[in-house]
């Protein structure tokens, strides 16, 4: 069978296959696939960002894909790094960190988990602080991406509707729905597992909770049993709202799936993806700071296809890449 045959069969079975995987309707997108076979951030030298390089963010900024990552050192605090790339693989960094902890709630721990989202000339970025004690969801905003203006803790640790213990990993809905903004969260709840909830506000400044209830929880069984976590800021497509989110198993094995909730409300969760469609593979997935974890914070659309950043086992930056079906 020639070559070009085969590699066409192979890409029609793995788009049936992701397909397949949705509890509901399919979406237009095709089946993922890596970019690089090898880190396309790493570790280096022995200061700020020797231990681990992770869990990106991105956003397009001119000619660029500008990516912020977290970079953990030896003694376990973390900072979040500049890079940009003029492909998408290929990155030059800052030789300093952009955001360092100087706030209590930012204090030993550091700052962790980025997400971005743009809105006019202004960028959003949510973040976790941690203190070694708590964490707490955050929030900053730049015009440049270099220089932050801290707006403070936004989802307070230990007081919310259900969410009662830690708050992480804020994914911000790119447009107004109904006159407000909104955002997919991580708690956790009295029982210790990690669901997504979603908050509102009238200026990306002020969130508050808009559920009494999880609105992405974790199902016994699956992927997901242990965690459902906000990925990247979502796609909004005529089919809905689409989430990508990070689902951990009772193991604590990451894996990608994708969540769809209603365009005009948010709170209504119309499919997920009973299969995960991205799980770690590579060595550098499977080993290292925390092992067996592919985790997916930055988007970004080049073309006719999304480019996808991740952490690798807590330790690498990977990406992948999906393409879109017209």
């Amino acid at each position: 069978m020639p070559r070009l045959v085969r590699s066409r069969i192979w890409i029609v079975l793995g788009l049936l296959t992701a397909l397949a995987a949705q509890s509901s309707g399919p979406l237009p997108y095709g089946v993922w696939r890596r970019v690089s076979e090898t880190p396309v951030i790493a570790p280096q030298g022995s200061g700020w960002e020797a231990a681990g390089t992770f869990n990106p963010a991105v956003v397009i900024r001119g000619e660029k894909i500008v990516m912020l990552y977290r970079a953990q050192d030896k003694q376990g605090t973390s900072r979040l790094g500049y890079a940009e790339s003029t492909d998408g693989i290929h990155f030059t960094h800052r030789d300093e960190p952009v955001l360092s902890p100087t706030e209590e709630y930012e204090k030993d721990g550091g700052v962790e988990d980025p997400r971005l989202v743009q809105f006019g000339d202004t960028y959003y970025l949510t973040y976790t602080g941690y203190n070694k004690k708590d964490a707490q969801l955050c929030l900053a905003t730049s015009r440049d991406l270099i220089h932050w203006d801290r707006k403070g803790v936004i989802i307070p640790a230990n007081q919310g509707n259900w969410n009662v213990k830690w708050t992480k990993s804020g994914a911000i809905v790119p447009e107004k729905i109904e006159g407000k903004y909104w955002m997919y969260f991580l708690g956790t709840n009295a029982d210790n597992k990690d669901q997504a909830g979603l908050a509102n506000s009238p200026d990306l400044l002020h969130w508050t909770e808009a559920t009494q209830t999880p609105v992405l929880p974790v199902r016994p069984g699956k992927f997901d049993s242990r965690v459902a976590e906000p990925g990247p800021s979502p796609i909004l497509t005529s089919k809905g709202i689409v989430l990508i989110y990070n689902g951990a198993d009772d193991k604590l094995v990451y894996r990608t799936g994708i969540a769809v909730f209603d365009r005009t409300d948010p709170r209504k969760l119309l499919s997920r993806t009973d299969e995960p469609l991205f799980f770690p593979k590579k060595k550098w997935e499977t080993v290292g700071q925390v092992p067996n974890v592919v985790f997916v914070e930055g988007l970004v659309q080049q073309r006719d296809r999304y480019l996808l950043y991740y952490g690798g086992a807590d330790t690498y930056v990977g990406v992948a890449e999906f393409p879109i079906i017209h």
